[in-house]
């Protein structure tokens, strides 16, 4: 008994344990080896144990920098590097932990929860609600027509455009079944997926791109970009070393030593869902980033794009 057919996150290792604990009976006897082989019609029974308790997660003092607030949500500048929930390896240092901790303030029923999420090295606006009342109501704004998400992205190779200076791709996004953490581009499977795009600079061999989403799938932009030839500099899952054909020797160590994909979440706007305003938040562009544009000479506008 190697594996659990709806459970792939079972080990091998675990259902050895559960055999020798009593927990698997075949036709309603309990194997003496974990080694014992079944037949073809024989019964097998699971009784799983109960999982195991919820890790309280801490409130943690770290420093957030707040770029919006009222008493509904508020906007983060996430920076690179910090994961936003606690995971497996990351139990503390996440953004969750620091926002507890500005929520002790908060009146009664409030508690902090993200809306969106951001990879560990993107950096940019995240949204964080504090009630869950307000959870699908500005989940839905950030989706509404008119709505805008915009990140600024530093990539590699020649940027095609239309007669109107912008770019488009339309992808659909799928898991890579070769491996869990990586999605695939495709013509005919997966999520359909749109980005938009404009170059705002361009130096010898990257560009700066302004990548607006339509669709919001698990590295779009990431995959899209590399999909169509245009690898974000830094990426470790969709990037290629082109920094070696560029011939300015300071830009190309610059791109060879940027120690993360060049991304960050620049831009959201869209209509508050309670009050009706109309809100714009952006980031700064963080220093690490600012000095990959800096020693690539890309000084264009940082004007919304298109």
């Amino acid at each position: 008994m190697r594996h659990l057919a709806d459970r792939d996150d079972v080990t091998r290792a675990q259902v050895q344990a559960w055999i020798a604990a009593g927990l698997v009976r075949v036709n309603g006897r309990i194997p003496t080896k974990p080694a014992s082989r079944v037949a073809w019609e024989d019964q097998v029974e699971v009784t799983l144990p109960p999982p195991p308790p919820r890790r309280q997660i801490v409130a943690q003092e770290m420093p957030l920098s707040v770029l919006y607030e009222d008493e509904h949500f508020l906007a983060l500048n996430k920076p690179p590097g910090v994961v936003a929930h606690p995971a497996p390896g990351h139990r503390q240092g996440t953004l969750i932990n620091a926002l507890l901790w500005r929520a002790q303030g908060w009146p009664e029923g409030q508690r902090p929860g993200l809306v969106s999420r951001l990879d560990r090295d993107t950096s940019g606006v995240m949204m964080v609600i504090k009630t869950p009342a307000v959870h699908y109501r500005l989940a839905r704004a950030l989706k509404a027509p008119g709505a805008e998400k915009e990140y600024l992205a530093v990539a590699y190779g020649e940027v095609p455009f239309d007669a109107f200076g912008q770019g488009r791709i339309e992808l659909k996004i799928d898991r890579d079944p070769a491996d869990p953490k990586r999605r695939i581009a495709s013509r005919t499977t997966g999520r359909d997926s749109v980005t938009l795009y404009r170059r705002l600079a361009e130096s010898a061999g990257v560009s700066l791109l302004g990548c607006r989403l339509v669709t919001g799938r698990t590295h779009q932009i990431r995959v899209h970009l590399q999909a169509a030839g245009m690898p974000i500099v830094g990426d470790p899952l969709y990037g290629e070393p082109r920094w070696k054909g560029i011939g300015d020797p300071e830009i190309a160590a610059a791109c060879r030593d940027f120690p993360r994909q060049a991304l960050h979440a620049w831009r959201v706007a869209f209509v508050h869902p309670v009050t009706g305003e109309s809100l714009e938040i952006a980031a700064p562009v963080p220093d690490d980033l600012a000095g990959l544009l800096a020693a690539a000479g890309l000084k264009g506008s940082l004007d919304r794009p298109g």
